[in-house]
């Protein structure tokens, strides 16, 4: 089984229930690369990661409220096209890519009428069950040099991940 704080390669195709592939690792042609506890994926993914050995292949589940949650229409907000440098370009179907003080946003222009969008916040996966395909390629072990870093204990806070993760 992998560790909390162990890098592994993998390959995963995701999908949704009517079979639409939203990701997949293996259409690009290279194992991806995760930090299992790293909280860069899904937690239920991470999961199932961690309790795999190499050479493993499985199918995992995420029902959408363990994943980016339910679509919710109090996320589509109609804004003033003067709000947004090049608005005025922008048409139905776009994917506009916004600055927030929580960092970057992906949100989808819904309408696109004289003076105004109609811009959708909601995740473009909110409100679907996922399925992952998941199969363990290896896990990566840490060189000379990276243990030299930290032989008793780690300052980068692996450590604390770990400790975290694991309650």
């Amino acid at each position: 089984m992998v560790d909390i704080g162990q890098k592994v390669r993998l390959r995963f195709a995701g999908t949704l229930d009517d079979g639409t592939e939203f990701d997949s690792s293996v259409r690009r042609g290279e194992p991806f690369e995760l930090v299992v506890g790293s909280k860069t994926m899904l937690p239920g993914f991470e999961k199932a990661v961690s309790e795999m050995e190499v050479g493993d292949k499985r199918v995992v589940r995420i029902p959408a409220d363990e994943a980016y949650g339910a679509y919710d229409e109090a996320l589509i907000q109609t804004v003033s096209i003067d709000s947004l440098p090049g608005a005025e370009r922008l048409y139905a179907g776009d994917i506009v890519a916004l600055s927030s003080p929580a960092g970057p946003l992906t949100v989808k222009v819904v309408e696109a009428n004289e003076g105004s969008l109609t811009l959708d916040f909601n995740h473009k996966l909110a409100g679907n069950d996922l399925t992952f395909f998941i199969e363990l390629v290896c896990i990566v072990h840490e060189s000379a040099v990276e243990h030299e870093k930290h032989p008793t204990g780690c300052a980068c806070g692996c450590d604390r991940l770990k400790q975290s993760l694991a309650s």
